[in-house]
């Protein structure tokens, strides 16, 4: 949010996102700031933008993604439950068969969908029409997949999203300089460079 302000109005935004998510009040104050930008914004995502990385990515004009890379739905979780699952049990149990704490986050999770399918909407006005922001943020906030579904450069293009696969080398490069940290021995050891198949010595007659 303080990049976007002291960045000059009129300049392009590049924005860097790999993230697995976080608190939809950070997302959402993260992806108003992006999309009152009037410079032009381009989301680059080299591995995945899930849940609240989403979110931001959706204020943007363009979503840059490398080719496996994945965005991911923005439903809103009460604590570990999906708020659309707990809207489920009051459409499918008896009222008189369900306790008032269940009552009482299911019509919490109603408000929570509300409010994120509203807020996703006014979001995605940026790069879309009006009934189709309406459409994207319906399937992608309601309940559609499971919070966890990886949703890939093809999907996001079929579902209208501003995606391509223009990923430019230096985001991968600068990826590089932040190292992740190993908690456990890894099963795969990548060694960056060319790798090449070692020649077999030539027998020398004499």
């Amino acid at each position: 949010m303080r990049a976007c302000e002291l960045t000059d109005a009129e300049l392009p935004l590049d924005i860097v996102l790999h993230t697995p998510g976080g608190l939809v009040l950070a997302a959402l104050q993260i992806a108003r700031a992006i999309r009152s930008h009037k410079g032009k914004v381009t989301v680059f995502v080299p591995h995945y933008a899930m849940s609240g990385g989403t979110l931001i990515a959706l204020a943007a004009d363009e979503i840059v993604m490398s080719p496996h890379a994945v965005l991911g739905p923005i439903d809103p979780q009460l604590g570990q439950t999906p708020a659309a699952s707990l809207r489920k049990v009051l459409e499918q149990k008896p009222i008189a068969e369900i306790d008032d704490q269940t009552l009482i986050l299911a019509d919490v999770a109603e408000k929570a969908l509300k409010q994120l399918r509203a807020s996703a909407k006014e979001i995605l006005m940026r790069s879309q029409t009006s009934p189709k922001a309406e459409e994207l943020a319906e399937v992608l906030s309601t309940g559609t997949w499971t919070h966890d579904y990886p949703i890939t450069v093809q999907e996001a293009q079929r579902l209208g999203l501003k995606v391509s696969t223009a990923m430019p080398a230096e985001v991968l490069a600068l990826l590089g300089l932040y190292p992740q940290p190993v908690r456990r021995q890894p099963s795969v050891e990548f060694l960056p460079g060319p790798r090449r198949a070692q020649q077999k010595p030539q027998n020398v007659d004499g």
